[in-house]
């Protein structure tokens, strides 16, 4: 259908070169009707550069391209919600700008799960390391009775066969997500008191599944993570701070929800720990049919 466009929201704070391999490869999208939605924090780095570049290749390939610009970095609440607030896409996808898709097909397949399931407000794909055996970052997120987070198959080959098959999630991180526009009509946008980040997409997944819809992970839609560019490679963030003090506030908020859901207990939780490899060390990532 023509009219079913998709918008695709990329929120950006530096690390130009994260963000140059991201839009590389989104500008090779198949699908059409397609609108990027960038949000630019404050970048002091070649960003600028980087997004002309990628606003010509886009319009080249007949994709709509749009920066917002902020004076400062307001956080990846708000600034998710200045892209929501611009969007005009039936469909929204919620993307970090550490991510590179793996197939020309992949947005035509997520919204092809949720034109078919009127029941699901968010779709979720298979995130992998960026990186030879690119191994699974994540499958969907998991959420124990007593409120700990974890990343389901983080560690494990992509090839693993409980991995390789639809199911409803728990929780989804908005690394990449897609859903449609009538959630946010819905729901609203991220709760900006989790700002600058950390648990905002937690929340949201339960705020999703609270008003009735199904979180569902489609591992056949892969795509490359680099992971933690955001928030690990930003000096000013206190990550272990943001972690506790935002965990606490989801944990009071949907506590008599998963309490009751039989999780995954917490002496099951383990987080494998991955040894990154640099950036310029990544060969460059293919975008295959």
């Amino acid at each position: 259908m023509p009219d079913e466009k998709i918008s695709v929201i990329i929120p950006v704070f530096n690390k130009a070169a994260y963000s140059r391999r991201c839009f590389k490869a989104i500008v090779q999208t198949a699908y059409r009707p397609l609108e990027v939605v960038v949000v630019d924090n404050g970048s002091t780095d070649d960003t600028p550069t980087v997004l002309e570049a990628a606003r010509r290749a886009a319009a080249d390939a007949g994709i709509e391209f749009r920066v917002i610009r902020n004076d400062s970095n307001l956080g990846a609440c708000t600034s998710r919600n200045q892209g929501l607030e611009a969007a005009t896409g039936r469909y929204i996808v919620v993307m970090d700008n550490d991510i590179v898709v793996r197939r020309r097909s992949w947005a035509g397949q997520m919204c092809g799960i949720l034109r078919g399931r009127p029941d699901v407000g968010i779709v979720c794909p298979k995130l992998l390391f960026a990186f030879p055996p690119y191994l699974v970052q994540c499958a969907g997120a998991s959420v124990s009775p007593a409120g700990r987070v974890d990343f389901i198959g983080r560690g494990r080959p992509a090839g693993t066969p409980t991995l390789n098959h639809e199911r409803e999630l728990q929780a989804a991180i908005s690394a990449c997500w897609m859903m449609p526009r009538t959630i946010t009509d819905k729901l609203g946008g991220f709760d900006e008191i989790f700002n600058p980040v950390m648990f905002e997409d937690i929340d949201y997944s339960y705020r999703v599944r609270h008003a009735g819809y199904k979180i569902l992970y489609a591992p056949e839609v892969e795509m490359y993570h680099f992971e933690n560019v955001t928030t690990g490679m930003s000096p000013t963030l206190n990550s272990t701070y943001l972690i506790v003090r935002n965990g606490i506030t989801f944990k009071k908020r949907w506590s008599f929800m998963f309490s009751g859901e039989n999780g995954p207990a917490d002496d099951e939780y383990h987080w494998a720990e991955i040894e990154k490899v640099p950036l310029n060390c990544i060969a460059e990532l293919d975008v295959t049919d």
